[in-house]
């Protein structure tokens, strides 16, 4: 078995379009471990998605593509195996939650014949009566009496739509769950049942997954480790403790900090992050929040490296060179 579930190395993506070319995610590296829970937190826009689409080869045809990079999952190099292949890892070692839950179902398909679906594939000599168990627990699994699974999504609530397209995603029991923003559709009360559904399921069937949100507080109940993205790059990576608890902090997360309410302070009005994220059609050669940032200088137009500030905690910023950090000459994953 390989060391590492997901390995992804200075990966680059853009998006061509007949108006203008988007960089939407420039030099991401991360990893993830088997069972290992990771946390992607960053605003719109941020290239968090796009890479999540990218492990899946889910890009849009024609459009999105893969300049530069590796991504390795389970072993295998997903830029280079064939879209034969590719369809064997998706549900069976990797699969998406997808942000709403209204567009992710095909509304004239039962909910049974679309957990049927995924199974059928990946299961092609089980028994039609066992395909229908496994459908029947699933549901059961995510909170839905199986005397349902011959209804059709708009006959369900939100919530409920969201448990379906769970249990799609984990039917197969894949080694890695791509979380794109799960609960962002939810009322809060929904959100906490489907953040502790997926993390009762992860637990029970040893999943990895990665958590895409702009959430601080689901990160900080879901996570155990957390990369900060901002551009389409990873600025800060270590665990949740380092990231929530450590006295050193990338600017944007600090920043990131201080516009969520605190309940022991009672101020008029929250601090914001002045500015927006550079434009995604022009490629930055320096720091790409030099111009948002109150620690900025002249030689913040060249590119920050990656430093490590303490054990496992690396943040991208020259705030934190010399002799406050080591530059390891390593990515954020100590390689």
């Amino acid at each position: 078995m390989v060391d590492k579930l997901l390995e992804i190395k200075n990966l680059n993506i853009e998006y061509n379009t007949e108006i203008a070319t988007v960089y939407a995610v420039n030099g991401m590296s991360l990893s993830l471990n088997y069972g290992e829970t990771l946390g992607l937190v960053g605003e719109t826009g941020a290239g968090k998605t796009t890479m999540a689409l990218s492990i899946m080869r889910l890009l849009p045809e024609g459009i999105g593509e893969v300049t530069s990079g590796s991504i390795l999952l389970d072993g295998y190099d997903m830029q280079s195996i064939s879209e034969e292949d590719v369809r064997k890892l998706r549900g069976r070692t990797v699969s998406m939650i997808f942000q709403d839950p209204m567009s992710s179902l095909n509304p004239v398909m039962t909910v049974d014949d679309q957990i049927l679906e995924v199974l059928k594939i990946h299961n092609k000599d089980m028994s039609k009566e066992d395909l229908d168990k496994q459908v029947d627990n699933m549901m059961e699994l995510v909170g839905i009496p199986a005397n349902r699974k011959n209804e059709y999504p708009h006959e369900f609530s939100g919530g409920m739509k969201q448990r379906i397209v769970i249990a799609i995603a984990l039917v197969c029991e894949p080694k890695l769950i791509l979380a794109d923003e799960p609960t962002t559709a939810l009322d809060v009360t929904i959100q906490a049942q489907m953040l502790g559904l997926i993390n009762d399921l992860q637990k029970r069937l040893n999943t990895a997954m990665i958590l895409i949100t702009h959430d601080l507080g689901v990160v900080a109940q879901t996570c155990e480790k957390v990369a900060v993205v901002y551009a389409g790059e990873v600025i800060e990576y270590g665990s949740a403790e380092h990231i929530f608890n450590g006295k050193k902090m990338h600017p944007y997360t600090q920043g990131l900090f201080n516009a969520i309410p605190k309940l022991d302070e009672n101020v008029r009005r929250l601090d914001t992050i002045e500015g927006m994220m550079p434009d995604p059609t022009v490629k930055v050669d320096g720091c790409r929040f030099v111009d948002r940032c109150k620690h900025a200088t002249e030689q913040c137009k060249n590119a920050p490296a990656m430093l490590e500030v303490e054990p496992s905690h690396f943040i991208k910023c020259f705030l934190f060179d010399g002799s406050n950090a080591k530059s390891t000459g390593k990515d954020e994953n100590g390689r």
